[in-house]
């Protein structure tokens, strides 16, 4: 069974920081892409960012220098850096793998960030 589990989101003061985990099982962790997106009330769900399989990242416009993603295969787990967050990084993040014709889902972590 595939599970993925996000973890540290939180409430921080706008210009701080967060740094979010996702700690994959039941899959092969490293030959897949993952990916990171987040959801905010009225709006639909967002690519935030992306790691492949060999590291190579991809960002948003709207999170580019801000926010880093890295992997860690030998721990099945992706890192999720994010710097001087803005009240508009407010949402709900997922982890998200897409293993062939299936895509997989973490339960989100919830990041708040005041102004």
């Amino acid at each position: 069974q595939v599970q993925l589990v996000e973890s540290g989101g939180g409430l921080v003061q706008s210009g701080g920081s967060l740094r979010l985990s996702c700690a994959a099982s039941g899959i092969i962790f490293r030959i897949y892409a993952m990916g990171w997106y987040r959801q905010a009330p009225g709006k639909q769900r967002e690519l935030v960012a992306t790691v492949t399989s060999d590291g190579s990242t991809n960002y948003a416009d709207s999170v580019k220098g801000r926010f880093t993603i890295s992997r860690d295969n030998a721990k099945n787990t992706m890192v999720h850096q994010m710097n001087s967050l803005k009240p508009e990084d407010t949402a709900i993040y997922y982890c998200n793998v897409v293993e062939h014709i299936t895509t997989y889902w973490g339960q989100g972590t919830q990041v708040t960030v005041s102004s």
